[in-house]
């Protein structure tokens, strides 16, 4: 018997992000950043297990959390996933989803080991920085990957081929990494991280390896640019910037810091709502709203509704790019979909990125 969720978490029409706003008769408003919220490896991840829920039934596994946002592991898990540490919890023969923060080789392997089903919804921007691990590996580069060691993201890009990869946390770490050959060095990093805090890193180990090699293309994913985008045009119009998501989320961590490096008088990180402490915006006049990028639209909305009962009724956009992009379900999941008759979207193939950061005063009416 499927489980069927009432709402889908997934999906851009499950939480339009439309704002309805009226005038503040004290000036009071909110500058609501966009782009903001769910990334497209997010919704694709998050649609999968939905979707196998509903093909499969309950229960289906997930390695780790699907993504880093505790309400939405909390209403996965009861609509019948079950969230695991690692796959020797899932029992053999059974189903289980890998997060959109993508595994090593080592876990495909074991997972193959026990029979698993398994259903990678490992994000294609995170799996695009895996290939490029194999391949300068396989030339025999010393390869420097930027990131936070222990992170998941990390772990499993390092699993590619872990006698060739180092991790640089941060500037220390790059003044300090030993490599083989300093003319056969090539950086790459986790897809989550600040654009400024990476590019920092990256010249400061261009100091030591002077030929240091850049990766084919930026490993820092669109919506990750985006949303520090959104958040540097809007900060230093707010008093306060709120930022929406979990302690756990790399991105949602980045853009609380970027906030306050971009000028915002203050700025809060909250997992909902409720975690709102009115004491924060006594004085202000302009509240700042963003999420990080595994934030469903809803726990948005509910910040803003709670500012509105404080007087701050008057919402504008401060948008500084257009996102049109999707990606289809795993392959297997899409197959047996479409085996049961279900009609499975096409991805957007063609992501159109309109930036506007410069004029994002122009675009936020009155400033």
């Amino acid at each position: 018997m499927s489980t069927k969720p009432a709402v889908s978490l997934a999906g851009a029409s499950a939480f339009p992000t439309h704002i309805e706003s009226t005038p503040s008769p004290e000036g009071k408003k909110i500058l609501l950043a966009t782009p903001r919220g769910y990334c497209a490896g997010v919704d694709r991840a998050v649609d999968a297990v939905e979707k196998a829920l509903e093909l499969y039934g309950a229960p289906v596994y997930v390695r780790k959390e699907i993504v880093h946002n505790k309400f939405v592991v909390e209403t996965l898990t009861q609509r019948g996933a079950i969230f695991v540490h690692d796959t020797d919890e899932v029992p053999e023969g059974a189903r289980v989803v890998f997060s959109a923060h993508g595994v090593s080789p080592q876990v495909h392997q074991q997972a193959e080991q026990r029979h698993l089903l398994t259903i990678d919804a490992t994000c294609p921007l995170v799996t695009k920085v895996h290939k490029q691990a194999v391949r300068f590996a396989g030339d025999d580069y010393d390869i420097l990957l930027i990131g936070h060691e222990g992170h998941e993201e990390v772990e499993g890009t390092q699993g590619e081929a872990p006698e060739h990869i180092q991790v640089v946390n941060d500037v220390e770490d790059a003044r300090t990494v030993q490599v083989h050959d300093p003319d056969r060095v090539v950086w790459i990093s986790q897809t989550t991280l600040s654009v400024d805090e990476t590019q920092v890193i990256v010249r400061a180990l261009r100091q030591r390896f002077p030929n240091l090699i850049d990766p084919p293309s930026d490993d820092i994913c669109y919506a990750t640019q985006n949303r520090q985008g959104a958040v540097k045009a809007m900060a230093p119009m707010s008093d306060v910037v709120i930022v929406v998501g979990s302690a756990n989320s790399s991105n949602s961590v980045r853009l609380l810091e970027v906030a306050l490096e971009s000028g915002a008088g203050n700025a809060y990180r909250v997992d909902k709502a409720t975690e709102v402490d009115p004491d924060w915006f006594t004085d202000a006049q302009t509240i700042g709203v963003t999420s990080g990028a595994s934030v469903p639209e809803i726990l948005v909305r509910d910040v803003v509704n709670l500012l509105k009962t404080y007087g701050f009724t008057e919402v504008e956009n401060v948008e500084t790019a257009q996102e049109d992009v999707r990606f289809s379900l795993p392959k297997n999941l899409r197959a047996d979909l479409k085996a049961t008759g279900v009609e499975v979207d096409r991805p957007h193939q063609v992501r159109r990125k309109d930036e506007r950061v410069s004029n994002a005063r122009a675009t936020h009416t009155g400033s």
